[in-house]
């Protein structure tokens, strides 16, 4: 029997949401000031009471920043059995409760698994307080099955020792009978995003717990909020949690769902939503997907739509009050929606809600790995390190798909034949298990969803893929990996990270495969335009997509994005008769070096034709680096000829150096077409001779003949007019004066 211990007081602390490790184990963790004031000490017991009823939970350390601020850490299901909300206040009083003997425990539906899981139970369960009616939710084999206590003794709020003889029945008990059905989202099953929370618990449950608080300062309550940001980022998970939270009337719409053919009839539904809401307030309203409802009345045609707008303006901000009635509205296209609903007395108030950072991301990745039987080798932060741009709906996809990854495995391994009816031995569920191989597998297949019809599957180039180059490389490190990897570094010593990097230098150096060497590297999104896939015979189309691109990568920062062959798409301005180029330039310098900050996002471009390009985007503060990709030298063609040959099967003859004295003027792309086009002339003598295509040795004789038929695509006169332009160009950027620059071919 639990019982108040004699001559303890109650006290009064508010309530805090519980971290992701704490929720489903009954315990509530309070700071050292309070255990003593209570008389209890860790593992002690005591009674939460809130205004719908109490729960006896146990006594757990606070964290060491709770402590001497007077929180209790309770979670979602607690807060939800005694009715209340984080920031309320509950009283809490020590209690003293008795081991049990013998717990009855059922499962709520039918369960997906065999054997004894009464010793599996009991693990999860020891030393937790239960009571008859309680549902306990227990991670099993990486299922979360949920079971009802039907039978305690003795009969009362008793917790489990070593010693209590656990039953499990397998016979279901139906949720009805327990009045279940409700949402089960509460405030810690969305990872992150406390500043949002914390606005909308200012906004909604202020106003309808404290309602005198308003009155007294003489203003009228928000009525309403917008939640805007990328789609899968939270914003319905955020209005689900809050429904379930507040214990508010809640109506959710789902924008289009109102729309109807006839004449008047899309309006009426909207009136009799608020006039359901106000029979029932304090309510709450929430419009999901509100720009397909209350689109821009000057952009549509239909008077449907504009007849829908007038009347929510109406409902929301008309001449009859609204009453306790607070309308959320959430969308991926705030641009989209009427302005008239955007302003103080409909939408007071506009949440964003962004794509999460580094440390929101371990937090997503904490909540759908809560109830997951993971390997010792998983290492949250690591993930979250590499899942730049995964909004919280990627993250919940990335955690399937490993899960299925593991799952697949675990059916192979065991020789498991998919048999209907044919549950899984328990003993053999214990095996399954998700290692970091599996998450790694995942991310192959679940991409960030912002960048997916720009996402570009970068091939898997290193920079011991490129022979020569070695200032070129170390110059792209300095201003691209360092920068994303030790940000830190940068910050304290007040350096600005470049944002762009022109690598300009004659056709087939290996620019592109720079660009391409460079994503890999520093392991950012990467995202490459070709140049003119951009142009767009519509007046305005060319720009937004510049624009569009810009703005997707600042989403998913850190960013590299790589316009390849850029002179066609801006060149000097004047020079097109059309205007659409001038108009790009302009679009490239506002977003390069413009109001908006370009923070984390690197633009790399490349061209053979650096004298095309409009001078003002060659200065400081755009693109900052102008990078000369010069024709490979002596040393540079040896490594090509050793990058290119090292998977080939070379006669013995075969002399690398005296190759790359020989093919002076060769680029990068011809010693690969070299090496190519001699691997071909050895196939085909040695099936002229044998009438079969097999493997065979590529001798020096092979490699003479290719370079006679291969030709250098470089004069001398062509790299001398190169390197006049390259000295030219770090002049003119030095100096800060810009002109036209001319490239005279030799």
């Amino acid at each position: 029997m639990s019982t108040q211990r004699k001559g303890e007081k109650s006290i009064k602390l508010r309530v805090a949401e519980a971290r992701q490790r704490d929720i489903g184990r009954k315990i509530a963790r309070i700071d050292r000031e309070t255990m003593a004031k209570l008389g209890v000490s860790l593992g002690d017991f005591i009674e939460v009471t809130g205004p719908k009823g109490s729960e006896i939970v146990k006594v757990w350390q606070a964290y060491p920043e709770d402590e001497g601020s007077g929180l209790i850490r309770i979670d979602g299901f607690v807060r939800r059995k005694i009715g209340v909300s984080p920031g309320d206040y509950v009283t809490v009083k020590p209690v003293y409760v008795e081991p049990a003997t013998r717990v009855v425990l059922a499962p709520v539906g039918d369960l997906p698994v065999y054997g004894d899981l009464a010793p599996y139970l009991k693990k999860q369960l020891l030393g937790n307080p239960v009571k008859r009616g309680d549902i306990v939710e227990a991670p099993i084999f990486g299922m979360l099955l949920r079971f009802a206590v039907t039978s305690t003794q003795p009969p009362s709020v008793v917790y489990i020792t070593e010693n209590t003889h656990v039953e499990v029945k397998t016979e279901p008990v139906r949720p009805e009978a327990l009045g279940e059905g409700v949402s089960r989202v509460t405030w810690e099953d969305i990872g992150d995003l406390e500043e949002a929370k914390q606005k909308i618990r200012e906004i909604v449950e202020l106003p309808m717990k404290y309602p005198e608080l308003f009155e007294h300062l003489g203003i009228e309550p928000p009525k309403g909020i917008l939640l805007y940001g990328p789609p899968g980022t939270g914003k319905t998970l955020l209005a689900k949690a809050l429904a379930n939270e507040i214990g508010a009337y809640f109506i959710t719409i789902n924008g289009p769902e109102i729309m109807s053919k006839f004449y008047g009839e899309s309006e009426e539904r909207l009136r009799k939503i608020f006039e359901e809401a106000q029979a029932n307030a304090p309510a709450v309203i929430f419009i999901d997907e509100i720009d397909s409802i209350a689109p821009k009345r000057e952009e549509v045609t239909g008077e449907v739509e504009k007849r829908v707008v007038a009347q929510l303006l109406t409902l929301m901000d008309g001449l009859k009050e609204r009453g306790k009635v607070i309308v959320i509205g959430a969308t991926n296209r705030p641009d989209a929606i009427d302005p008239a609903l955007r302003r103080p007395g409909r939408f007071d108030r506009e949440i964003e809600i962004p794509p999460p950072d580094k440390r929101a991301r371990k937090e997503i990745l904490a909540v759908h790995t809560r109830n997951m039987p993971l390997t010792e080798d998983v290492d949250l932060d690591k993930i979250a390190d590499m899942t730049h741009g995964y909004t919280g709906a990627d993250i919940a996809a990335l955690a399937k798909e490993a899960a299925m990854n593991a799952l697949r495995r675990f059916m192979k391994e065991e020789g498991i034949e998919i048999e209907k009816g044919q549950p899984i031995p328990a003993e053999k569920l214990e095996k399954l298990k998700v290692t970091m191989e599996d998450f790694l597998v995942a991310m192959k297949s679940v991409q960030p969803s912002l960048i997916r019809e720009v996402f570009v599957e970068v091939p898997n180039v290193r920079w011991d893929d490129i022979g020569g180059l070695d200032d070129v490389k170390q110059e792209l490190r300095e201003a691209i990996e360092w920068p994303m990897k030790y940000p830190g570094v940068f910050e304290k010593m007040g350096i600005e990270p470049p944002k762009g990097i022109l690598l300009f230098g004659p056709p087939g150096t290996g620019k592109t495969l720079l660009a391409k060497a460079v994503a890999t590297e520093s392991g950012a999104n990467f995202i490459a335009i070709r140049g003119p896939e951009v142009l767009s015979k519509w007046v305005g189309e060319s720009e937004k997509a510049i624009r569009q691109i810009f703005r997707r990568a600042r989403m998913v920062a850190p960013a590299v994005v790589f316009f390849d062959e850029i002179d066609s798409i801006a060149g000097v301005r004047g020079s097109d008769p059309s205007g659409v180029t001038d108009r790009i330039v302009n679009q490239m310098l506002t977003e390069l070096d413009g109001i908006q900050p370009l923070r984390k996002v690197v633009v790399i471009a490349a061209t053979n034709r650096p004298d095309l390009l409009d001078p003002a985007l060659l200065r400081p503060g755009r693109f900052d680096r102008l990078i000369y990709v010069p024709p490979p030298d002596y040393n540079a063609r040896l490594q090509i000829f050793k990058v290119h040959t090292r998977k080939m099967p070379l006669g013995e003859d075969v002399n690398l150096e005296e190759l790359a004295r020989k093919t002076e003027g060769y680029t990068g792309a011809d010693i690969a077409a070299v090496c190519r086009e001699a691997s071909m002339i050895a196939l085909r003598e040695n099936y002229a001779a044998t009438g079969r295509l097999d493997v065979t040795k590529i001798g020096m004789s092979h490699f003479m003949k290719a370079l006679e038929k291969i030709p250098p695509s470089l004069s001398r006169s062509d790299i001398e007019m190169y390197e006049r332009l390259a000295r030219e160009l770090k002049r003119v950027s030095g100096s800060g004066s810009f002109k036209r620059l001319s490239l005279t071919y030799g």
